[in-house]
């Protein structure tokens, strides 16, 4: 959004013209957004005991060929669901929340706590998650966590 303001210094007969630029996003930083979404959802992240992708080069020409789905669960078994952690729904919204916006304070503006009460939740959510043997002590790696544990989809961030 651009606001123009021309206003007349007093004795003078010249305008003076005053532009203030403000942005909440550009539209080049919400492409950027969309395109680095868009390259993370189609990323495959192998889990324990799931299928995964994998492409080998052919010899001639240097193209690559998708070969057969292997399976890092040799038993056959189902696939052992990953545990998740005993988050209170308090922690949940104050990571959802946390994820959503830009920041910390922002998170707390948003919720109506302060700055301490976000980072108690926060260091309680990744202590819960280190307990159980899914360390979390980046907010990318608590993105990955909560997508995993359906407390958040991609589309939502």
């Amino acid at each position: 959004m651009t606001v123009a303001a021309i206003r007349t210094a007093p004795g003078h007969q010249n305008t003076t013209r005053t532009t203030v630029h403000t942005t909440t996003r550009s539209a080049s930083a919400e492409a950027r957004r969309r395109e680095a979404l868009a390259r993370l959802s189609s990323r495959v992240m192998p889990l324990p005991g799931r299928p995964i992708y994998v492409e080998a080069p052919l010899r001639r020409r240097g193209h690559l060929t998708p070969m057969a789905t292997v399976d890092t669960n040799a038993g056959g078994t189902a696939a052992p669901e990953l545990p998740r952690p005993a988050l209170t729904d308090r922690e949940v919204e104050v990571l959802r929340t946390w994820l959503m916006v830009d920041s910390k304070p922002a998170c707390g503006q948003e919720l109506h706590i302060s700055l301490g009460t976000v980072n108690t939740h926060l260091t309680r959510i990744r202590a819960k998650y280190s307990e159980i043997g899914r360390p979390a002590s980046t907010k990318a790696a608590l993105v990955a966590r909560a997508i995993q544990d359906d407390i958040i989809d991609i589309e939502e961030l």
